[in-house]
Formats: structure tokens, C-alpha cells, sequence
């Protein structure tokens, strides 16, 4: 079945996403556990019921208590694709702030001060994830994604600390 699958995929031109992963099957398995780490992690982050709604695409109030409650109890529901993308985005974030600062309160604290990359203009990240947008949240996700590959972040002690290397520091054997 794979196999016939994928020499339809190389058929069609450049490979697409598997529409599968968005079947109502799979985004209903996805839909809890998804939005019970969103919750944890709004929670660590002090985020407001009006910036959990922005970051989950502007639901209802009375449509976000319901997921909440069906999450907690660890009911059934389905979010749709967005939703789904957007808490993608969220744990991201949280993955790569995990990765970059040594406690979680640094990488919180990083998310509320205002930061001068180009991205943020001078304004938190958190107001860019935050703005409403899937573009906002994806926009601080690729920044740490970039940090954590060493693109662009403010130096830690160690890199304060760091002596540049010398060219007689260059051993050759």
C-alpha cells in the first residue's frame, strides 16, 4: 500500500503532504493531549485567557472552556487544522526555549522582555506570538529554531567569556 502510494506521489510532480494526517480520525486522536499541553503550557507562561484565544486562532470563549473541560477529562473532540498547527507552533516554542535556557523562568522571562532582532522590533516575542496570527506564532517558533542552530540569539555567560582563537591556537598534525 506504502509502495503504491509513493509511486503515485512520484507521479503527481513534487511531493505533497499525506492527506491522512489530516483525516478527522487523526486530528480526534491529536485533539486532547494537544490542547492539555497547550493549557500546561499557557499556565508556565502566564498567559491570559485573551492570549490563549489569540494564539488558538480566536475561538468562542464558550467553544475554548468546552475544549478545556473536554481536555481535562480527557473527552473526545476534534480541533480542526489551524488549531491543530497552532499549538504545533506553541510546542515548538517551548521545545526550543527548554533547549536554549537552563530553567524554564529564563526562557519565560526571555518570552516578556522586549528583544531588538528585527522580528520583534523592539517588542516582546510574546506579543508577536500573541498577535492573533499563525504567522506570529510561527515567526518566534523559526527565530529559536534559527537560536537553537546558532543563527542569532544574545550571548550567554560562556559566549561572554569566549576568547576568540588565535591563528597560532590552529594546531595542524
Amino acid at each position: 500500500m506504502q509502495n503504491a502510494r509513493r509511486e503515485q506521489r512520484e507521479d503527481q510532480g513534487p511531493q505533497r503532504l499525506d492527506m491522512e494526517r489530516f483525516a478527522p480520525a487523526n486530528r480526534k486522536r491529536l485533539s486532547a493531549p494537544a490542547l492539555r499541553t497547550f493549557l500546561a503550557i499557557a499556565d508556565l507562561w502566564g498567559l491570559s485567557e485573551e492570549q490563549r484565544l489569540l494564539m488558538l486562532g480566536y475561538p468562542s470563549r464558550s467553544t475554548y472552556h468546552n475544549w478545556a473541560k473536554q481536555a481535562r477529562e480527557h473527552g473526545a473532540f476534534t480541533l480542526d487544522v489551524d488549531t491543530l498547527t497552532r499549538i504545533s507552533a506553541v510546542l515548538g516554542i517551548h521545545q526550543a526555549l527548554g533547549v536554549l535556557f537552563s530553567d524554564e523562568r529564563a526562557g519565560v522571562a526571555w518570552l516578556r522582555k522586549p528583544h531588538q532582532a528585527l522580528v520583534f522590533s523592539g517588542h516582546p516575542p510574546i506579543n508577536v506570538a500573541t498577535n492573533g496570527t499563525q504567522d506570529g506564532l510561527m515567526t518566534v517558533r523559526r527565530f529559536l529554531d534559527g537560536a537553537r542552530g546558532g543563527l542569532y540569539m544574545q550571548p550567554n555567560m560562556l559566549d561572554e567569556a569566549f576568547t576568540p582563537y588565535e591563528d597560532t591556537d590552529i594546531v595542524f598534525r
